[in-house]
């Protein structure tokens, strides 16, 4: 495929600014992960809004891109030898990215391949964790009566946050003083578990020994007000580098509701 022409998604997401790169994604915590690189690294985007509520990710198109059914998924149209570059899978489109431009990813090799695998450790772990806590505590299996597979889950991302909370022991970051994808690719997550999910008490977030204290000026730093109005309202058409970072008062959509109403709820609509 030469041009965005080619690929049947953008006949139902016409893209507007085809010289950009095309983002379709709703603000879950893995489609944030995308925003947030997105903005961090300044780099122009047109972003497309796939609503759930419509079965948006089921649709031919959709699937045309990601036959998974999933977000954030992406196209660039400047890929790898000036080539359209389809991708989906949020790690690999972080890793993509940070390889783009750069930025994020460090250039020593050792460092490198640390901060990738706890890319992997998000991917692997804290996501499907984390969201099966949802679906158990927040979502339709709150009313299964058994309440192993909550316990199950509780006591897995329990461990989890214990890895992250011994890695950030002395660090800033989790990569020392080097904000990098790892960061990024699970700042979405550990927020919309204390806070969409409103899991924390349930996996005692507040005795962990550094997290708490060390993590929230991520967000802080990971948020940016221009792609809040764009994540929840699907404009404006593009964004870019939006200036300082800051956490928009709690509008940008890291916890991510999926639907009207909680993002109503929330104070996003």
């Amino acid at each position: 495929m030469s041009s965005l022409a080619d690929f049947p998604i953008t006949r139902r997401w016409p893209p507007k600014n085809p010289d950009l790169l095309q983002l379709y994604s709703l603000p879950t915590p893995n489609g944030v992960k995308v925003s947030i690189m997105l903005e961090e690294i300044g780099l122009p985007y047109e972003v497309h809004l796939v609503d759930f509520n419509k079965d948006d990710q089921k649709t031919p198109e959709f699937l045309s891109l990601n036959p998974n059914g999933k977000i954030p998924a992406i196209i660039d149209p400047n890929g790898p030898g000036g080539r359209p570059l389809p991708l989906f899978e949020s790690g690999a489109i972080l890793h993509y990215l940070a390889e783009k431009t750069g930025q994020l990813l460090p250039a020593d090799p050792v460092r490198r391949w640390e901060t990738i695998q706890w890319v992997h450790f998000q991917m692997g772990g804290i996501g499907p964790m984390f969201g099966q806590i949802g679906f158990f505590y927040k979502f339709a299996g709150k009313e299964i009566p058994d309440k192993r597979p909550l316990e199950r889950y509780v006591a897995e991302a329990r461990r989890l946050l214990d890895v992250i909370d011994g890695r950030l022991a002395g660090r800033q970051w989790i990569m020392d003083d080097d904000y990098t994808i790892a960061d990024i690719s699970m700042l979405g997550w550990v927020r919309s578990l204390i806070g969409f999910y409103a899991a924390g008490d349930l996996v005692k977030f507040d005795e962990l020994k550094h997290e708490a204290g060390a993590w929230p000026g991520a967000a802080r730093r990971a948020t940016r007000g221009q792609y809040s109005e764009t994540a929840v309202n699907g404009a404006p058409p593009f964004c870019s580098k939006a200036g300082p970072p800051h956490f928009a008062g709690g509008r940008y959509p890291l916890i991510s509701p999926r639907s009207s109403l909680d993002r109503r709820r929330a104070g996003w609509e």
